[in-house]
């Protein structure tokens, strides 16, 4: 069996930005009853379902710190780039050529913003990371922004109830802006984690954005946020 080579970024250059209003062209599943998840994950089971999604990937440094620490735990980068999207893939390949770790992760190529829904049903997620997104400074580009009102209504419906979103950012207005947007959302709630979280401790030194940003001695902001129950329904439940 010929040996896959280990990647090199300098030949999967691409665009630090893309429109994700743009129409691009992208396969994804009809409904999540009929994602195979076997072509990701070499070792995919039926009863198996993938439990923690990284929003815009990026290079994959968050999936590979977080593969060999949950390794019974499967978890995709979703990420709208294509030649950043084949990288994490031949990464993700070279990697199980010599570990027993890593068959637990994988990257799709496609819109978060319009196909979440498609992979995973009501309730399936436990975690989702949404770290150093594109700041889209610009107001008229704000609706670009991965943290909206109704983007947060599918975060919503994917997680579980007590599920966690994890929140990164190096600008300072944009961390104001997704903390906002969560707290204002009914079924969000900000939420301090224990010491023991180890998804959390990793979150800034994982990434490939964090690393430059720890390199040049500049600051992250963190914020995470739990699903809660429907408060409409708990009142409704308690009448």
């Amino acid at each position: 069996m010929t040996k896959v080579k280990y990647p090199q970024k300098r030949n999967y250059r691409q665009r630090a930005h893309s429109n994700p209003l743009s129409d691009h062209s992208f396969d994804y599943p009809v409904s999540p009853d009929v994602m195979d998840w076997t072509k990701l994950y070499p070792r995919f089971k039926p009863e198996n379902e993938v439990k923690f999604c990284d929003i815009g990937c990026g290079y994959g440094g968050l999936l590979v710190t977080l593969s060999p620490m949950f390794p019974e735990t499967y978890m995709v980068g979703f990420e709208i780039r294509v030649k950043v999207s084949d990288y994490v893939n031949d990464r993700f390949l070279a990697l199980r050529q010599d570990n027993e770790v890593y068959h637990n992760a994988g990257v799709i190529r496609t819109n978060a913003m319009k196909y979440l829904p498609n992979f995973f049903r009501k309730g399936q997620l436990e975690k989702m990371f949404i770290l150093y997104p594109d700041p889209h400074f610009k107001k008229c580009k704000h609706k670009w922004r991965i943290v909206s009102e109704g983007l947060l209504a599918e975060y919503a419906y994917v997680l579980k109830v007590s599920g966690l979103v994890y929140t990164v950012s190096d600008v300072k207005e944009v961390h104001d802006w997704m903390v906002e947007h969560f707290t204002n959302f009914p079924l969000f709630e900000r939420y301090d984690p224990p010491a023991e979280d180890k998804a959390a401790q990793v979150l800034i030194g994982s990434t490939e954005e964090g690393k430059k940003v720890l390199r040049n001695k500049g600051q992250s902001w963190t914020a995470i946020f739990k699903r809660i129950e429907d408060p409409y329904l708990v009142n409704c439940a308690g009448t």
